[in-house]
Protein backbone atom coordinates (compact mmCIF):
# COMPACT_ATOMS: atom_id res chain seq x y z
CA UNK A 1 0.00 0.00 0.00
CA UNK A 2 1.47 3.36 -1.00
CA UNK A 3 1.46 6.34 1.36
CA UNK A 4 -1.43 8.11 -0.42
CA UNK A 5 -3.69 5.07 -0.17
CA UNK A 6 -2.69 4.65 3.48
CA UNK A 7 -3.60 8.28 4.19
CA UNK A 8 -7.09 7.78 2.76
CA UNK A 9 -8.13 4.51 4.35
CA UNK A 10 -10.66 4.89 7.19
CA UNK A 11 -9.43 5.55 10.71
CA UNK A 12 -11.04 2.34 11.92
CA UNK A 13 -9.06 0.36 9.35
CA UNK A 14 -5.87 2.22 10.29
CA UNK A 15 -6.44 1.20 13.90
CA UNK A 16 -6.82 -2.44 12.83
CA UNK A 17 -3.62 -2.31 10.77
CA UNK A 18 -1.75 -0.93 13.77
CA UNK A 19 -3.10 -3.57 16.17
CA UNK A 20 -2.15 -6.34 13.72
CA UNK A 21 1.29 -4.72 13.29
CA UNK A 22 0.95 -4.24 9.54
CA UNK A 23 1.94 -0.60 10.09
CA UNK A 24 3.30 1.20 13.14
CA UNK A 25 1.99 4.37 14.80
CA UNK A 26 5.25 6.07 13.83
CA UNK A 27 4.94 5.12 10.16
CA UNK A 28 1.36 6.37 9.97
CA UNK A 29 2.12 9.61 11.80
CA UNK A 30 5.06 10.26 9.50
CA UNK A 31 2.85 9.71 6.43
CA UNK A 32 0.52 12.46 7.59
CA UNK A 33 3.26 14.87 8.68
CA UNK A 34 4.90 14.45 5.27
CA UNK A 35 1.60 15.17 3.52
CA UNK A 36 1.01 18.23 5.71
CA UNK A 37 4.46 19.52 4.77
CA UNK A 38 3.80 18.90 1.07
CA UNK A 39 0.22 20.09 0.75
CA UNK A 40 -0.79 22.42 3.56
CA UNK A 41 0.99 25.46 2.18
CA UNK A 42 -1.73 25.40 -0.51
CA UNK A 43 -4.61 24.57 1.83
CA UNK A 44 -3.79 26.42 5.09
CA UNK A 45 -5.84 23.86 7.01
CA UNK A 46 -3.63 23.93 10.14
CA UNK A 47 -2.91 26.88 12.42
CA UNK A 48 -0.43 24.79 14.44
CA UNK A 49 1.30 21.56 13.42
CA UNK A 50 2.47 19.61 16.48
CA UNK A 51 5.11 17.65 14.57
CA UNK A 52 7.63 17.20 17.38
CA UNK A 53 5.01 16.18 19.95
CA UNK A 54 3.30 13.84 17.46
CA UNK A 55 6.55 12.08 16.52
CA UNK A 56 7.57 11.67 20.16
CA UNK A 57 4.19 10.19 21.04
CA UNK A 58 4.12 7.94 17.96
CA UNK A 59 7.58 6.57 18.77
CA UNK A 60 6.47 5.73 22.31
CA UNK A 61 3.35 3.98 21.01
CA UNK A 62 5.39 2.04 18.46
CA UNK A 63 7.72 0.84 21.21
CA UNK A 64 4.76 -0.04 23.41
CA UNK A 65 3.21 -2.10 20.61
CA UNK A 66 6.49 -3.94 20.08
CA UNK A 67 6.74 -5.01 23.73
CA UNK A 68 6.36 -8.77 24.10
CA UNK A 69 3.88 -8.51 26.97
CA UNK A 70 1.38 -6.30 25.12
CA UNK A 71 -1.86 -7.87 23.91
CA UNK A 72 -2.92 -5.71 20.89
CA UNK A 73 -6.61 -6.36 21.53
CA UNK A 74 -6.29 -4.64 24.92
CA UNK A 75 -5.15 -1.35 23.40
CA UNK A 76 -7.48 1.65 23.10
CA UNK A 77 -9.73 1.62 20.03
CA UNK A 78 -7.72 4.20 18.06
CA UNK A 79 -4.25 3.43 19.38
CA UNK A 80 -1.71 5.25 17.20
CA UNK A 81 -4.20 6.80 14.76
CA UNK A 82 -3.50 10.51 14.04
CA UNK A 83 -6.24 13.11 14.44
CA UNK A 84 -6.63 16.89 14.15
CA UNK A 85 -8.33 19.21 16.67
CA UNK A 86 -10.13 22.44 15.78
CA UNK A 87 -8.44 25.50 17.26
CA UNK A 88 -11.38 26.10 19.59
CA UNK A 89 -10.63 23.13 21.83
CA UNK A 90 -7.67 23.74 24.17
CA UNK A 91 -4.74 21.32 23.95
CA UNK A 92 -2.27 21.73 26.81
CA UNK A 93 0.99 23.38 25.79
CA UNK A 94 -0.30 24.46 22.36
CA UNK A 95 -1.64 27.86 21.23
CA UNK A 96 -5.44 28.17 21.18
CA UNK A 97 -6.49 31.17 19.11
CA UNK A 98 -10.22 30.86 18.38
CA UNK A 99 -9.24 32.32 15.02
CA UNK A 100 -8.11 35.62 16.60
CA UNK A 101 -4.64 36.61 15.41
CA UNK A 102 -3.98 38.55 18.65
CA UNK A 103 -4.04 35.19 20.47
CA UNK A 104 -1.47 33.39 18.29
CA UNK A 105 0.93 33.09 21.21
CA UNK A 106 -1.60 32.30 23.93
CA UNK A 107 -0.81 28.76 25.07
CA UNK A 108 -3.48 26.55 26.66
CA UNK A 109 -2.65 25.28 30.14
CA UNK A 110 -4.95 22.23 30.11
CA UNK A 111 -6.76 19.93 27.71
CA UNK A 112 -10.43 20.33 26.99
CA UNK A 113 -12.49 17.43 28.29
CA UNK A 114 -13.08 16.10 24.79
CA UNK A 115 -9.31 16.23 24.10
CA UNK A 116 -8.76 14.11 27.21
CA UNK A 117 -11.22 11.54 25.84
CA UNK A 118 -9.51 11.62 22.44
CA UNK A 119 -6.14 10.95 24.07
CA UNK A 120 -7.62 8.14 26.16
CA UNK A 121 -8.88 6.51 22.96
CA UNK A 122 -5.28 6.28 21.76
CA UNK A 123 -5.27 9.01 19.13
CA UNK A 124 -2.10 10.97 18.31
CA UNK A 125 -2.82 14.68 17.83
CA UNK A 126 -1.21 16.14 14.69
CA UNK A 127 -2.15 19.75 15.33
CA UNK A 128 -4.78 22.47 15.64
CA UNK A 129 -6.87 23.25 12.58
CA UNK A 130 -7.89 26.60 11.18
CA UNK A 131 -11.19 28.22 12.10
CA UNK A 132 -13.00 31.41 11.28
CA UNK A 133 -12.56 34.29 13.71
CA UNK A 134 -14.56 33.47 16.88
CA UNK A 135 -16.42 30.97 14.69
CA UNK A 136 -18.86 33.58 13.42
CA UNK A 137 -18.52 33.08 9.66
CA UNK A 138 -19.24 29.98 7.54
CA UNK A 139 -15.92 30.33 5.70
CA UNK A 140 -12.43 30.13 7.17
CA UNK A 141 -10.86 33.50 6.37
CA UNK A 142 -9.72 34.93 9.67
CA UNK A 143 -7.96 38.28 9.80
CA UNK A 144 -4.22 37.76 10.28
CA UNK A 145 -4.26 34.16 8.99
CA UNK A 146 -4.07 32.87 5.41
CA UNK A 147 -7.46 31.83 4.05
CA UNK A 148 -8.18 28.11 4.22
CA UNK A 149 -8.99 26.57 0.86
CA UNK A 150 -11.07 23.71 -0.45
CA UNK A 151 -8.93 20.77 -1.67
CA UNK A 152 -11.43 20.07 -4.47
CA UNK A 153 -10.76 23.53 -5.93
CA UNK A 154 -8.39 25.95 -4.23
CA UNK A 155 -10.34 29.01 -5.35
CA UNK A 156 -13.29 27.92 -3.17
CA UNK A 157 -13.85 27.86 0.58
CA UNK A 158 -14.01 24.62 2.58
CA UNK A 159 -16.71 26.29 4.68
CA UNK A 160 -16.47 27.23 8.32
CA UNK A 161 -16.01 27.57 11.07
CA UNK A 162 -14.50 24.06 11.16
CA UNK A 163 -13.08 24.62 7.69
CA UNK A 164 -9.54 23.63 8.62
CA UNK A 165 -10.65 20.29 10.01
CA UNK A 166 -12.73 19.54 6.90
CA UNK A 167 -9.97 20.56 4.47
CA UNK A 168 -7.47 18.39 6.35
CA UNK A 169 -9.67 15.28 6.29
CA UNK A 170 -10.74 15.76 2.67
CA UNK A 171 -7.14 16.14 1.47
CA UNK A 172 -5.81 13.17 3.42
CA UNK A 173 -3.87 15.13 6.03
CA UNK A 174 -5.66 13.13 8.75
CA UNK A 175 -8.33 10.44 8.70
CA UNK A 176 -10.74 12.10 11.14
CA UNK A 177 -11.00 15.45 12.90
CA UNK A 178 -12.91 17.13 15.70
CA UNK A 179 -15.03 20.18 15.02
CA UNK A 180 -17.62 22.40 16.67
CA UNK A 181 -21.06 23.44 15.43
CA UNK A 182 -22.89 26.53 16.66
CA UNK A 183 -24.72 27.47 13.44
CA UNK A 184 -23.67 24.72 11.05
CA UNK A 185 -19.92 24.87 11.62
CA UNK A 186 -19.44 21.09 11.22
CA UNK A 187 -22.20 20.40 8.69
CA UNK A 188 -21.29 23.22 6.30
CA UNK A 189 -17.58 22.26 5.96
CA UNK A 190 -18.61 18.60 5.59
CA UNK A 191 -20.92 19.51 2.71
CA UNK A 192 -18.35 21.80 1.09
CA UNK A 193 -15.61 19.13 1.25
CA UNK A 194 -17.53 15.91 0.53
CA UNK A 195 -17.37 14.50 4.07
CA UNK A 196 -19.58 13.12 6.81
CA UNK A 197 -20.10 15.66 9.59
CA UNK A 198 -22.05 14.90 12.78
CA UNK A 199 -23.47 17.66 14.96
CA UNK A 200 -24.14 15.98 18.27
CA UNK A 201 -27.25 16.51 20.37
CA UNK A 202 -27.08 19.13 23.08
CA UNK A 203 -25.67 17.41 26.15
CA UNK A 204 -24.04 14.55 24.26
CA UNK A 205 -20.47 15.87 24.47
CA UNK A 206 -19.17 17.79 27.46
CA UNK A 207 -17.81 21.30 26.98
CA UNK A 208 -15.66 20.98 30.13
CA UNK A 209 -13.70 22.72 31.47
CA UNK A 210 -14.80 25.88 29.65
CA UNK A 211 -18.53 25.55 30.20
CA UNK A 212 -21.48 25.74 27.85
CA UNK A 213 -21.46 27.63 24.55
CA UNK A 214 -24.19 30.04 23.47
CA UNK A 215 -26.76 28.80 25.92
CA UNK A 216 -26.27 25.27 24.67
CA UNK A 217 -26.58 26.17 20.98
CA UNK A 218 -22.90 25.49 20.35
CA UNK A 219 -22.03 21.78 20.42
CA UNK A 220 -19.14 19.58 19.38
CA UNK A 221 -19.01 17.33 16.35
CA UNK A 222 -16.97 14.97 14.23
CA UNK A 223 -15.70 14.88 10.64
CA UNK A 224 -14.70 11.80 8.67
CA UNK A 225 -14.82 10.29 5.21
CA UNK A 226 -17.16 7.48 6.29
CA UNK A 227 -20.20 7.32 8.53
CA UNK A 228 -18.50 4.65 10.66
CA UNK A 229 -15.42 6.80 11.31
CA UNK A 230 -17.50 9.85 12.25
CA UNK A 231 -19.76 7.70 14.46
CA UNK A 232 -16.85 5.97 16.21
CA UNK A 233 -15.24 9.35 16.98
CA UNK A 234 -18.59 10.49 18.40
CA UNK A 235 -18.50 7.45 20.71
CA UNK A 236 -15.05 8.53 21.88
CA UNK A 237 -16.02 12.15 22.55
CA UNK A 238 -19.39 11.53 24.21
CA UNK A 239 -20.09 11.47 27.91
CA UNK A 240 -20.92 13.51 30.98
CA UNK A 241 -18.30 15.39 32.99
CA UNK A 242 -19.13 16.37 36.57
CA UNK A 243 -20.85 19.75 36.61
CA UNK A 244 -22.04 19.82 32.97
CA UNK A 245 -25.21 21.94 32.62
CA UNK A 246 -26.69 19.52 30.05
CA UNK A 247 -26.31 15.77 29.69
CA UNK A 248 -27.92 12.81 27.98
CA UNK A 249 -28.03 9.11 28.86
CA UNK A 250 -25.74 6.89 26.83
CA UNK A 251 -27.41 5.33 23.78
CA UNK A 252 -28.59 1.72 23.98
CA UNK A 253 -25.98 0.75 21.38
CA UNK A 254 -22.76 2.50 20.43
CA UNK A 255 -22.92 4.93 17.54
CA UNK A 256 -20.48 2.74 15.65
CA UNK A 257 -22.76 -0.27 16.16
CA UNK A 258 -25.66 1.83 14.86
CA UNK A 259 -23.95 1.92 11.45
CA UNK A 260 -24.56 -1.84 11.15
CA UNK A 261 -28.26 -1.64 11.95
CA UNK A 262 -30.83 -1.80 9.16
CA UNK A 263 -33.35 1.01 9.18
CA UNK A 264 -36.82 0.12 7.93
CA UNK A 265 -40.09 1.96 7.60
CA UNK A 266 -38.95 5.34 8.89
CA UNK A 267 -41.15 8.38 8.41
CA UNK A 268 -39.01 10.81 6.43
CA UNK A 269 -39.89 14.46 6.07
CA UNK A 270 -38.10 16.71 3.61
CA UNK A 271 -38.04 20.34 2.55
CA UNK A 272 -36.20 22.30 -0.11
CA UNK A 273 -37.66 25.69 0.79
CA UNK A 274 -38.10 27.49 4.09
CA UNK A 275 -39.57 30.83 5.07
CA UNK A 276 -38.54 33.59 4.96
CA UNK A 277 -35.63 32.72 2.62
CA UNK A 278 -37.53 30.76 -0.02
CA UNK A 279 -36.33 27.89 -2.18
CA UNK A 280 -32.82 26.47 -2.25
CA UNK A 281 -30.70 26.66 -5.40
CA UNK A 282 -31.84 24.02 -7.94
CA UNK A 283 -28.61 22.04 -7.46
CA UNK A 284 -29.16 21.84 -3.68
CA UNK A 285 -32.84 21.08 -4.20
CA UNK A 286 -32.01 18.20 -6.54
CA UNK A 287 -29.59 16.71 -3.98
CA UNK A 288 -32.45 16.51 -1.46
CA UNK A 289 -34.87 15.11 -4.03
CA UNK A 290 -32.39 12.42 -5.09
CA UNK A 291 -31.80 11.46 -1.46
CA UNK A 292 -35.48 11.12 -0.55
CA UNK A 293 -36.14 9.14 -3.75
CA UNK A 294 -33.44 6.69 -2.65
CA UNK A 295 -34.94 6.52 0.83
CA UNK A 296 -38.34 5.72 -0.66
CA UNK A 297 -36.74 2.94 -2.73
CA UNK A 298 -35.20 1.61 0.48
CA UNK A 299 -38.64 1.21 2.03
CA UNK A 300 -39.12 4.41 3.99
CA UNK A 301 -42.21 6.63 3.74
CA UNK A 302 -41.55 10.15 2.50
CA UNK A 303 -43.53 13.36 2.83
CA UNK A 304 -42.80 17.00 2.11
CA UNK A 305 -43.07 19.36 5.07
CA UNK A 306 -43.34 23.12 5.38
CA UNK A 307 -40.76 24.98 7.47
CA UNK A 308 -41.00 28.53 8.70
CA UNK A 309 -37.96 29.89 10.53
CA UNK A 310 -38.93 33.58 10.29
CA UNK A 311 -39.20 34.08 14.06
CA UNK A 312 -35.69 32.71 14.66
CA UNK A 313 -33.69 35.29 12.76
CA UNK A 314 -33.87 38.38 14.99
CA UNK A 315 -33.23 36.65 18.34
CA UNK A 316 -30.48 34.54 16.76
CA UNK A 317 -28.78 37.73 15.58
CA UNK A 318 -28.76 39.00 19.17
CA UNK A 319 -27.16 35.77 20.45
CA UNK A 320 -24.68 35.75 17.56
CA UNK A 321 -23.63 39.33 18.26
CA UNK A 322 -23.14 38.66 21.96
CA UNK A 323 -20.62 35.87 21.24
CA UNK A 324 -18.20 38.38 19.74
CA UNK A 325 -17.71 40.27 23.00
CA UNK A 326 -14.76 38.13 24.20
CA UNK A 327 -12.58 40.88 25.63
CA UNK A 328 -10.49 41.45 22.48
CA UNK A 329 -10.06 45.11 21.42
CA UNK A 330 -12.39 45.90 18.53
CA UNK A 331 -9.64 46.98 16.14
CA UNK A 332 -8.02 43.52 16.32
CA UNK A 333 -11.13 41.92 14.83
CA UNK A 334 -12.20 41.52 11.23
CA UNK A 335 -14.87 43.66 9.60
CA UNK A 336 -17.83 41.37 10.30
CA UNK A 337 -16.97 40.87 13.96
CA UNK A 338 -16.33 44.59 14.51
CA UNK A 339 -19.82 45.20 13.15
CA UNK A 340 -21.35 42.50 15.35
CA UNK A 341 -19.53 43.76 18.44
CA UNK A 342 -20.70 47.32 17.88
CA UNK A 343 -24.30 46.15 17.58
CA UNK A 344 -24.00 43.92 20.64
CA UNK A 345 -22.74 46.79 22.79
CA UNK A 346 -25.50 49.11 21.58
CA UNK A 347 -28.25 46.82 22.89
CA UNK A 348 -29.71 46.96 26.41
CA UNK A 349 -28.40 44.40 28.88
CA UNK A 350 -31.70 42.53 28.91
CA UNK A 351 -31.67 41.82 25.17
CA UNK A 352 -29.63 38.62 25.45
CA UNK A 353 -31.76 36.75 28.05
CA UNK A 354 -34.95 37.90 26.32
CA UNK A 355 -33.67 36.56 23.00
CA UNK A 356 -32.70 33.30 24.65
CA UNK A 357 -36.14 32.84 26.20
CA UNK A 358 -37.79 33.56 22.86
CA UNK A 359 -35.58 31.00 21.10
CA UNK A 360 -36.42 28.36 23.71
CA UNK A 361 -40.12 28.96 23.05
CA UNK A 362 -39.61 28.72 19.29
CA UNK A 363 -37.55 25.55 19.74
CA UNK A 364 -40.48 23.86 21.47
CA UNK A 365 -42.71 24.73 18.53
CA UNK A 366 -40.24 23.39 15.96
CA UNK A 367 -39.78 20.10 17.81
CA UNK A 368 -43.54 19.77 18.23
CA UNK A 369 -44.21 20.50 14.55
CA UNK A 370 -41.72 17.78 13.54
CA UNK A 371 -42.86 15.21 16.11
CA UNK A 372 -44.69 13.05 13.55
CA UNK A 373 -41.55 12.29 11.55
CA UNK A 374 -38.44 10.31 12.47
CA UNK A 375 -35.92 12.10 10.25
CA UNK A 376 -35.93 15.40 8.38
CA UNK A 377 -33.90 15.70 5.13
CA UNK A 378 -32.73 19.21 4.20
CA UNK A 379 -30.05 20.98 2.21
CA UNK A 380 -27.06 21.92 4.33
CA UNK A 381 -26.79 25.31 2.63
CA UNK A 382 -29.11 27.13 0.26
CA UNK A 383 -26.66 27.39 -2.64
CA UNK A 384 -23.33 25.77 -3.57
CA UNK A 385 -19.93 26.59 -2.13
CA UNK A 386 -18.54 30.14 -2.20
CA UNK A 387 -15.28 31.32 -3.71
CA UNK A 388 -12.64 32.41 -1.21
CA UNK A 389 -13.21 36.11 -0.49
CA UNK A 390 -16.47 36.19 -2.47
CA UNK A 391 -18.18 38.47 0.05
CA UNK A 392 -15.08 40.30 1.30
CA UNK A 393 -15.93 43.60 -0.38
CA UNK A 394 -19.50 43.74 0.86
CA UNK A 395 -20.52 45.92 3.78
CA UNK A 396 -20.65 43.98 7.04
CA UNK A 397 -24.45 44.35 7.14
CA UNK A 398 -24.81 42.88 3.67
CA UNK A 399 -22.32 40.10 4.45
CA UNK A 400 -24.38 39.15 7.52
CA UNK A 401 -27.55 39.11 5.45
CA UNK A 402 -25.90 36.83 2.86
CA UNK A 403 -24.60 34.49 5.57
CA UNK A 404 -28.06 34.13 7.11
CA UNK A 405 -29.58 33.31 3.74
CA UNK A 406 -26.86 30.76 2.87
CA UNK A 407 -26.85 28.81 6.15
CA UNK A 408 -30.58 28.97 6.93
CA UNK A 409 -31.09 25.15 7.15
CA UNK A 410 -28.50 24.76 9.94
CA UNK A 411 -29.04 27.13 12.94
CA UNK A 412 -32.61 26.04 13.79
CA UNK A 413 -31.31 22.68 14.99
CA UNK A 414 -28.66 24.29 17.16
CA UNK A 415 -31.54 26.13 18.78
CA UNK A 416 -33.60 22.94 19.28
CA UNK A 417 -30.56 20.88 20.27
CA UNK A 418 -31.45 18.10 17.81
CA UNK A 419 -28.70 15.97 16.28
CA UNK A 420 -27.90 16.27 12.57
CA UNK A 421 -25.53 14.58 10.16
CA UNK A 422 -24.30 15.99 6.86
CA UNK A 423 -23.51 13.41 4.19
CA UNK A 424 -22.13 13.71 0.65
CA UNK A 425 -24.73 13.76 -2.13
CA UNK A 426 -22.69 14.11 -5.30
CA UNK A 427 -20.99 17.00 -7.05
CA UNK A 428 -21.89 20.25 -8.77
CA UNK A 429 -21.29 20.55 -12.54
CA UNK A 430 -17.93 22.24 -11.78
CA UNK A 431 -16.76 19.36 -9.59
CA UNK A 432 -17.41 20.71 -6.07
CA UNK A 433 -19.02 18.44 -3.45
CA UNK A 434 -22.66 18.70 -2.44
CA UNK A 435 -24.21 17.56 0.81
CA UNK A 436 -27.56 17.03 2.47
CA UNK A 437 -28.33 16.78 6.16
CA UNK A 438 -30.42 14.34 8.13
CA UNK A 439 -31.95 15.83 11.30
CA UNK A 440 -33.04 13.44 14.05
CA UNK A 441 -35.36 13.56 17.00
CA UNK A 442 -33.92 15.15 20.19
CA UNK A 443 -31.17 12.94 21.57
CA UNK A 444 -31.50 10.39 18.76
CA UNK A 445 -28.21 10.28 16.87
CA UNK A 446 -28.60 6.51 16.50
CA UNK A 447 -31.41 6.69 13.93
CA UNK A 448 -29.77 9.26 11.67
CA UNK A 449 -26.40 7.50 11.85
CA UNK A 450 -28.01 4.19 10.89
CA UNK A 451 -29.89 5.88 8.04
CA UNK A 452 -26.76 7.68 6.81
CA UNK A 453 -24.91 4.35 6.76
CA UNK A 454 -27.76 2.83 4.75
CA UNK A 455 -27.47 5.64 2.19
CA UNK A 456 -23.68 5.23 2.13
CA UNK A 457 -24.02 1.52 1.35
CA UNK A 458 -26.42 2.25 -1.51
CA UNK A 459 -24.35 5.13 -2.93
CA UNK A 460 -20.75 4.96 -1.63
CA UNK A 461 -18.69 8.13 -1.60
CA UNK A 462 -15.46 7.50 0.34
CA UNK A 463 -13.59 6.42 -2.77
CA UNK A 464 -13.67 10.00 -4.06
CA UNK A 465 -10.45 11.99 -3.62
CA UNK A 466 -9.55 15.55 -4.62
CA UNK A 467 -7.04 15.68 -7.44
CA UNK A 468 -4.70 17.81 -5.30
CA UNK A 469 -4.62 15.20 -2.55
CA UNK A 470 -3.98 12.22 -4.82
Amino acid sequence: MNSTDLAFIPALEQARLIRTKVISPLELTQVYLDRIEQLDSSLNSFFTVMAEQAITEAKAKTEQLAASNIEPSSLPAFFGVPIAIKDFAPVAGVPCTYGIHLLKKRVATEDAGLVTRIRQAGFTILGKTATSEIGTSPYTESKGFPSTRNPWNLTYTPGGSSGGSAAAVASGLCAVAQGGDADGSVRIPAACCGLVGIKASRGRISSAPLGEKLGGFGVEGTLGRTVADAAALLDVMSGYVLGDPYWLPAPSVSFLEATTQTSTGLRIGFATAMSPIGAAHPICTQAVVDTVQLLEELGHSVEQVELNFSELIDPLKIIWQATVDVGVPRFFLGKLNRFLLKRARSRPSGAYPQAMMKLHTIARRIVSDLSKIDVLVLPVVMHPTLRVGEWAKLTAAKELENIIQWITPCPPFNVTGQPAIAIPSGFTPNGLPLGVQLVGRPGDETTIIALAAQIETARPWSQNRPMLAA
